[in-house]
């Protein structure tokens, strides 16, 4: 899988946050620590994450499919001859 990346500017908004995170709730942090915290749970836990999402869609796809699939059916109609 492709290391996930940020641009420069997401990575300045992620570091903005966790840095706020730690002066709120635990103690200050610059923003090299912060940010090698960002690439570590990036590296270790953002697949699972990316893979989440990628479900997540999936299903939501084949929700869809399921509801175009049935309004098809829907359109249908019945052969004279056929019966069908």
């Amino acid at each position: 899988m492709k290391k996930i990346e940020f641009s420069k500017d997401e990575k300045a908004e992620i570091v903005s946050r966790i840095r706020a995170y730690f002066d709120r709730e635990l103690d200050p942090i610059g923003a090299l620590p912060a940010e090698f915290l960002l690439d570590f749970f990036a590296e270790e836990t953002g697949p699972y994450f990316y893979n989440r999402g990628l479900r997540d869609a999936q299903a939501a796809l084949l929700k869809r499919m399921e509801d175009l699939a049935k309004d098809i059916h829907l359109l249908e109609r019945e052969s004279k001859t056929s019966g069908a």
